[in-house]
C-alpha cells in the first residue's frame, strides 16, 4: 500500500463512539461509525493504541503489545473491525509503540525483580543518572525533571524519555528487536495494513549506541524488512535535512509525519503570509520513489513548535495561545484548530491548504466539525475529549449516565456539543463538515500528487499560497488566501477548469482570478513552461 494520494482519518477508539454504554469507546463503536469516515472521504483509518495498558498516557503505556485491552473489546471484535474496514475499502494502520513499555509490563517487572533475568537487558539502566546521547533531556519538561527514575527493587535508575511510568527499551538488543518483529507479524496476520511508528528518532539514537553502523538507521531498515512491504509512517520530529536518512533508499520509513512543514504552516497562519509555508516546501527533501510525506493540522498531542526559531515560536504562541493555560512544555500549544483560528472560513481554508500539499493528508477526528478543547484538563488531555456526534447526552458519544464518561465532551461555550456536532453539520451544505468532505473527496479523486511533480508558487500578494501539481496532460493549481481581505490575481497559466472553491466565483482566467478573504480555489491549468 502506497500512502501517497491516500487520505488518513486518525481516531482514538477510546473517544470515538461507545457502543456498549460503559462510558468508553470501543471496537464496535468504531465499526458503527465507519460510514462517517467514508462520508468525510478518507480511505485509510489510523487507530491510536488499543493495547493492554493502565491507560496513564492514552494507551501509549503498553503492557501487552500483542493483545487488545478489554475496555475496547476482544481480539475477535478487533479482527471484525478490520474486516469491516476492508469491506468499505478502508485500509487500517495501527500504532507500533516500540520505544518503551509501561513499568507494569511483565518484561519490566521481571527486569526490576531479578538482576539475572534475561529481561534486565531489555531496558536501559544506570547506577546513577547520567547524560545520555539517545535522550538528552525529558520530552515533557515540567512534568518530568529528569530522564532517569530510581527503582527500589532493581537498586538502579532506568531511563524514560517520556513519563517515568514508561521505561525505555534498548532497541539495539537483539532479543528486543525480535520481540518487535513478532509484534509486527502478529498484527499483519490479523489484517492490519500498516503502522504508525512512535518516537522514531529516539529509537534510531538508541540503536546507534549498540551498533553505530549507519548512525543507527540500520534499525529502520530491519523494521521495514519485518513489515514485509506494509508501510511504516514514522513520527519524526527532526530537521528536514535529516529526512533522507529516515527514508534511506526507500528501504526504511515509507512515510514521514512532517513536523517541519506543520510548524511553518502555523507560522504562515499566524503571520497571514504564505512565505513560511513556501519556504518549508522548498527546503523539504524530495522523498525516494514509493515514499512520501504526511501532513496534518492538529494531532492528539500538543502543537509542538520545536522546528521554529525562538522568535518564530513566540509569534505563533502570541497569536494562537495568548494565555499561559493554553501552552504546554514550553514549546507547544494544547488547543484544537477551530478555537485557535476563530473563524469557520479560516478553519476551512487551513484544511484546504493541508489537502493541497504533496503527500498524504490526515484528518483527525473532530477537526472536520471544528471541535474545541477543554483547558480544565491537564496537559494534552485538553485535546482528547470525545467525538461530538449530536446534541444529545454526552454529545451522542455514549449512553452512559452523566459523570461516567471521562473526560466528557465539551459542555459549554461556542464549542459545546449542543452547538458543534456531526448531526447538525451533515444537514448543512455550508458547514465545516461539508467543506472538509468536499476537499477530501476532490483530493482523493486527483490521486497521487507526489513531491517530485509539485512546486510551491509565490504570488505578488504575500497572503496567497499556491502549489502547482504537474500531471501527464495538465497541472493542478491549488490556491489559498491566508488573509481576511479579498485578493485579485493574474495567473501565469492558462485556466482550463475550476475544480473546487470556497464559494461562487466568476470563471477564472489567466488575467483575472478573485479569492475571497480566507478563500481557496483549485484549478486545472496548462503550464506553458513544461
Amino acid at each position: 500500500m502506497n500512502l501517497d494520494g491516500r487520505v488518513i482519518y486518525q481516531l482514538d477508539p477510546a473517544t470515538f463512539f461507545d457502543a456498549d454504554g460503559d462510558g468508553v469507546g470501543d471496537f464496535e463503536g468504531v465499526s458503527r461509525k465507519l460510514d462517517h469516515v467514508r462520508a468525510v472521504g478518507a480511505d485509510t483509518v489510523w487507530l491510536q493504541p488499543f493495547y493492554v495498558s493502565p491507560y496513564l498516557d492514552a494507551g501509549y503505556d503498553v503492557v501487552d503489545h500483542r493483545d487488545v485491552s478489554a475496555r475496547f473489546g476482544t481480539m475477535a471484535e478487533f479482527e471484525q473491525l478490520v474486516e469491516r474496514c476492508h469491506q468499505l475499502d478502508l485500509r487500517v494502520m495501527v500504532e507500533l509503540v516500540a520505544q518503551h513499555t509501561s513499568i507494569h509490563h511483565p518484561w519490566f517487572r521481571a527486569a526490576r525483580n531479578d538482576p539475572d533475568s534475561p529481561y534486565r537487558d531489555y531496558y536501559v539502566w544506570a547506577p546513577e543518572p547520567r547524560d545520555d546521547p539517545a535522550v538528552p533531556e525529558p520530552v515533557f519538561p515540567g512534568a518530568e525533571e529528569s530522564v532517569w527514575a530510581y527503582d527500589d527493587h532493581a537498586g538502579k535508575y532506568y531511563r524514560h524519555a517520556f513519563y517515568r511510568h514508561e521505561a525505555d527499551l534498548d532497541v539495539g538488543h537483539p532479543e528486543v528487536r525480535e520481540e518487535i518483529r513478532k509484534t509486527i507479524r502478529h498484527w499483519l496476520d490479523r489484517g492490519v495494513d500498516g503502522f504508525r511508528v512512535d518516537a522514531v528518532p529516539y529509537m534510531v539514537r538508541q540503536a546507534a549506541l549498540t551498533d553505530d553502523r549507519d548512525d543507527g538507521y540500520w534499525f529502520l531498515t530491519e523494521l521495514a524488512a519485518a513489515a514485509d512491504g506494509a508501510p511504516l509512517m514514522g513520527e519524526v520530529d527532526a530537521p528536514p535535512d535529516q529526512y533522507d536518512d529516515y527514508f534511506g533508499d526507500a528501504d526504511r520509513l515509507h512515510a514521514i509525519l512532517d513536523f517541519w512543514t506543520n510548524n511553518l504552516l502555523f507560522l504562515a497562519l499566524a503571520r497571514r503570509e504564505a512565505e513560511p509555508l513556501i519556504r518549508a516546501l522548498r527546503e523539504q527533501p524530495e522523498p525516494p520513489d514509493g515514499c512520501t510525506y504526511v501532513n496534518w493540522l492538529r494531532n492528539h498531542d500538543e502543537l509542538d513548535l520545536e522546528r521554529l526559531s525562538e522568535n518564530e515560536r513566540d509569534e505563533v504562541m502570541t497569536e494562537f495561545a495568548p494565555a499561559a493555560e493554553m501552552r504546554a512544555f514550553g514549546r507547544g500549544i494544547r488547543r484544537r484548530l477551530a478555537p485557535m483560528l476563530g473563524d469557520a472560513r479560516r478553519t476551512a481554508m487551513a484544511h484546504a491548504i493541508v489537502e493541497s500539499l504533496p503527500g498524504a493528508p490526515v484528518v483527525r477526528y473532530g477537526e472536520e466539525i471544528g471541535m474545541g478543547e477543554d483547558l480544565s484538563l491537564p496537559d494534552r488531555m485538553s485535546v482528547r475529549t470525545p467525538m461530538q456526534w449530536s446534541p444529545e447526552l454526552n454529545g451522542g458519544f455514549s449512553k452512559a449516565p452523566p459523570g461516567v464518561v471521562g473526560p466528557g465532551p465539551i459542555q459549554a461555550g461556542p464549542f459545546a456539543f449542543s452547538r458543534v456536532n456531526v448531526e447538525d453539520q451533515e444537514l448543512r451544505s455550508d458547514s465545516l463538515l461539508s467543506r472538509v468532505s468536499q476537499l477530501v473527496r476532490t483530493r482523493r479523486q486527483l490521486g497521487e500528487l507526489p513531491s517530485h511533480r509539485s512546486e510551491p508558487v509565490a504570488f505578488e500578494h504575500p497572503a496567497v499560497f499556491g502549489v502547482l501539481h504537474h500531471r501527464a496532460d495538465d497541472s493542478i493549481l491549488m490556491l489559498a488566501n491566508l488573509s481576511a481581505d479579498e485578493v485579485h490575481l493574474g495567473l501565469p497559466y492558462d485556466v482550463r477548469a475550476d475544480l473546487l472553491a470556497d464559494s461562487e466565483y466568476n470563471p477564472a482566467t489567466n488575467d483575472s482570478l478573485r479569492l475571497a478573504g480566507h478563500g481557496y480555489r483549485w484549478l486545472r491549468v496548462h503550464d506553458h513552461t513544461r
